[in-house]
């Protein structure tokens, strides 16, 4: 049996090979199992995307076709069965959001909006063999006296180069949770194995925190006292870290972290990417290093005065990663871009030890997964 087209790049295959009759039956077979037959039933479609290559799909009897918001065609769809299933899969150009709508004899039947961010992964964020791979140890916290009422996950990596009884490095990581999955988009995990391994890296113990949550939020919403902790100025976050986290993680576990500054680092994206900041302007004592994507430099919570600080403040030992995109948001609060654009010319002006990049990116860490070994690289380079 042949394997079943379970992707829109096979099906787009299939379809280019002019399918014969019983042919087309398996790609009519597929395309219901793609998108659902209850959701093809129901009107209620969606779109299914492979790196940039895009599907669409709708039952219904009429000919049908698929054209941007703006009225712009973008492909008539064909018919691959008789109970009127037609199905469109092409390939589009990356970096690009729009809205779209299936029209059948003229009548918009479904509407939706297309994300294309698709980036490649190097060597370094995949599992390499012969690489030790490090352990993650998870638990639950409630008892916060800064932040009182709210309970997070919070997740260590130990990596197995660690030896009990030593002093490694640290970094702690906003939205921690998502961003060390070693299947997610991220993979920080695995990035710190093979960095360690090829010793682009310290010994470097990663704390991975949750955003905290309210006791009567439901399973799935968002952390209610995620913008309290992530996007405020001032000292309550490092407290946090500084008085409650760590001081745990060490007891916990049993590892000990290196004292010196140079050797403790803070990552974060969007409001854990300030957040990383701020943690790092508040104690240069406690952290000099911080990785920050899309960072939050708006006028949300007083971010926006950062670029202004960093001018008249005397310059803090600290090393600054930042990373965004073109395609970052644009709101009320401000235009992200030009808010770390911002950022980039005051830490030039003030002769800090920084690095920009700038991608093509959106809002969000999908641009940020694919740097993050060469950004580590980086921020680590001086570290043994």
């Amino acid at each position: 049996m042949p394997a079943p087209l379970s992707s829109p790049v096979k099906i787009q295959q299939a379809l280019a090979a002019s399918p014969d009759a019983s042919q087309l039956e398996k790609i009519h077979n597929d395309v219901v199992r793609l998108f659902g037959k209850q959701n093809l039933l129901k009107g209620k479609p969606g779109t299914k995307v492979e790196r940039t290559t895009v599907a669409w799909a709708i039952m219904d009897m009429g000919a049908a076709r698929v054209v941007r918001g703006n009225g712009t065609l973008i492909g008539e769809m064909v018919r691959v069965g008789d109970d009127g299933l037609q199905v469109l899969v092409q390939k589009m150009a990356n970096f690009q959001e729009f809205n779209y709508r299936i029209e059948v004899e003229g009548m918009a039947r479904v509407a939706g909006m297309v994300h294309l961010e698709h980036y490649e992964y190097t060597a370094d964020s995949e599992p390499q063999a012969g690489v030790p791979v490090g352990k993650l140890e998870k638990f639950d916290w409630n008892e916060s006296q800064v932040f009182p009422e709210t309970h997070r996950g919070v997740t260590v990596y130990i990596p197995q180069q660690y030896k009990a009884g030593e002093e490694a490095c640290l970094m702690v990581w906003q939205d921690g949770g998502r961003h060390v999955d070693p299947k997610g988009s991220m993979r920080a995990s695995t990035v710190f194995d093979n960095l360690i391994h090829q010793k682009k890296m310290p010994v470097t113990i990663g704390v991975f925190i949750d955003p905290g949550r309210r006791p009567n939020q439901k399973p799935g919403e968002k952390a209610a006292n995620r913008g309290a902790e992530y996007d405020s100025l001032g000292d309550a976050y490092s407290r946090f870290l500084l008085t409650e986290i760590l001081p745990e993680v060490e007891k916990r576990y049993g590892v000990k972290f290196r004292q010196e500054p140079e050797a403790r680092g803070l990552a974060g994206g969007s409001s854990g990417g300030i957040c990383a900041f701020t943690a790092a302007w508040e104690r240069p004592d406690k952290f000099h290093k911080v990785l920050s994507w899309v960072g939050t430099f708006v006028d949300i919570r007083g971010g926006n005065a950062y670029p202004y600080l960093l001018r008249v403040t005397e310059r803090k030992p600290i090393r600054v990663y930042l990373l965004d995109g073109v395609n970052d948001l644009d709101n009320k609060f401000g235009n992200w871009p030009l808010a770390n654009r911002m950022m980039e010319a005051s830490l030039k002006y003030m002769n800090y030890d920084y690095r920009v990049d700038w991608t093509e990116c959106f809002h969000g860490s999908r641009g940020m997964a694919p740097h993050l070994p060469e950004a580590l690289t980086w921020l680590w380079r001086d570290v043994k």
